[in-house]
């Protein structure tokens, strides 16, 4: 079991190990500080997870390598060439998460899972299915990037696990939803920010994630922001060896708003290169979101109608980019 020093975070700190234990006590000790996560802000700290720090720490190093390559290179694997939009590089100043204000100043290199286009669900058209984008010159990337992405998953799949738990469902309630999931893997690299920077110009505008969990690594930089009710903004430093995960609006919507889907943002001002490494869990395409047992009564009905996944993430994107 892992343990953490840190002063007063502003995140809890839950144990994936903890979360998969055949003790009850510690499971059900675990599942509690879950739920209190879930319920605050929807973010917390995840350790004890069994990622190797060496697949990690190649990751990062692979997203250095592909950032750091010519202009020309990186517009090779454009998003604009890729079937589902979703795969490839994105430019600076693509996507605005914060309405009203300048485009982020991030670029970012998007994969998920590689389907040949005459794999069924690619030919039927399925939302977010289709090859991936890889660059050439970068011995190991893709099977480094894969190999994370896996990684991402089943942890994903751990939390899902968990979050039923926390609700008083069983712990495979959401194994439908967790089949053959869409899921997005991304690399990251903001430049610091800039000391003339224009109102409203930042790494990443404020906002909440679309689908259903995200787990984030970053690296030493800091510049992570999570949304208090009380506060305001608090910092979200990185934990060295941990991910910060959050909900998504999926689930807020999935409960009713009783968990929360938070605002968070990025500013780099650490005056260098920021990479993180963000996964993006959201389920499978055609899966019906609708009002999860004991999420809505009476006194509280259920504020949403039910809609698939598909129909969510794209509603979500359209008002990004």
């Amino acid at each position: 079991m892992l343990t953490v020093e840190i002063d007063a975070p502003a995140l809890p700190i839950v144990d994936a190990s903890e979360l998969a234990s055949a003790d009850d006590a510690v499971r059900a000790a675990a599942i509690a500080k879950l739920k209190s996560a879930c319920v605050d802000k929807g973010f917390l700290y995840l350790v004890g997870h069994g990622v190797p720090q060496e697949l990690i720490d190649r990751t990062f190093d692979y997203a250095k390598q592909f950032f750091a390559k010519p202009m020309e290179e990186k517009m090779a694997l454009d998003v604009a060439h890729s079937l589902t939009q979703n795969r490839g590089y994105e430019v600076p100043g693509l996507q605005t998460l914060d309405p009203g204000t300048l485009p982020d100043l991030k670029e970012s290199f998007l994969m998920g899972v590689d389907y040949p286009l005459d794999h069924p669900c690619v030919v039927a058209g399925q939302y977010n299915r289709g090859p991936n984008q890889w660059p050439e010159g970068l011995p190991g990337f893709k099977e480094t990037i894969s190999a994370y992405a896996d990684e991402m998953e089943r942890l994903a799949r751990l939390l899902m696990s968990g979050i039923a738990q926390t609700l008083g469902l069983p712990e495979d309630f959401f194994d439908d939803f967790n089949r053959d999931p869409v899921s997005v893997q991304r690399l990251l690299y903001y430049p610091p920010q800039p000391v003339a920077a224009r109102e409203g110009e930042i790494g990443c505008g404020a906002h909440t994630d679309f689908g259903g969990v995200t787990l984030l690594m970053q690296d030493d930089s800091g510049g992570l922001q999570v949304k208090d009710p009380v506060r305001g903004w608090v910092d979200a430093p990185p934990i060295p060896g941990s991910f910060v995960v959050n909900l998504g609006d999926m689930i807020a919507r999935w409960t009713n708003d009783r968990y929360r889907s938070n605002l968070h943002r990025v500013i780099n001002k650490s005056g260098k290169a920021r990479y993180s490494l963000p996964y993006f869990f959201d389920g499978h395409p055609d899966y019906v979101v609708d009002c999860l047992p004991g999420c809505a009564d009476e006194a509280n009905p259920s504020k949403y109608l039910p809609i698939t996944v598909e129909q969510h993430l794209r509603d979500c994107f359209a008002a990004t980019y």
